[in-house]
């Protein structure tokens, strides 16, 4: 596997990717692939910075983050099903801590409450549970 920064020309990749883990994790956003390039478009203009996990030239996988002075946050972490519990994730996770936050002492990341298999692979790494958002939805 190899690993790379993405650039402007990766984004209708990244943005396919993006609508595969928000369906895989059941988020209740549903927004277009064109929608998701757009977004992708602004948060890489504004600093966020993704990378590539590849094999044979294909992409199988991305990270999204962005570092701050407190920590790297983690917005995006998704590999494709069919390289999943093989140690992908955990083998990209390595390479990121040493090579793209080498240095940083934090990293948070946020997990849908209903998403136990990705809990299950966040605490199978070391990371343990910060705080709760909760929300509710106004209804008239």
């Amino acid at each position: 596997m190899t690993y790379r920064f993405a650039t402007q020309d990766d984004i209708p990749v990244l943005a396919e990717m993006n609508e595969r883990l928000i369906r895989d994790e059941n988020h209740r956003d549903r927004l277009t692939i064109a929608s998701l390039q757009s977004r992708m478009t602004k948060w890489l203009a504004a600093g966020s910075r993704a990378v590539l996990f590849e094999e044979d030239g294909q992409a199988i996988g991305y990270a999204l983050f962005n570092t701050t002075q407190e920590h790297v946050y983690l917005k995006h972490f998704f590999v494709e099903a069919k390289h999943r519990r093989q140690g992908t994730g955990r083998t990209a996770m390595q390479w990121l801590m040493t090579n793209a936050w080498g240095g940083e002492s934090r990293i948070r990341l946020d997990v849908l409450s209903e998403n136990e298999r990705g809990i299950a692979f966040w605490k199978s790494l070391g990371f343990e549970s910060y705080c709760t958002t909760m929300e509710r939805e106004l209804v008239n």
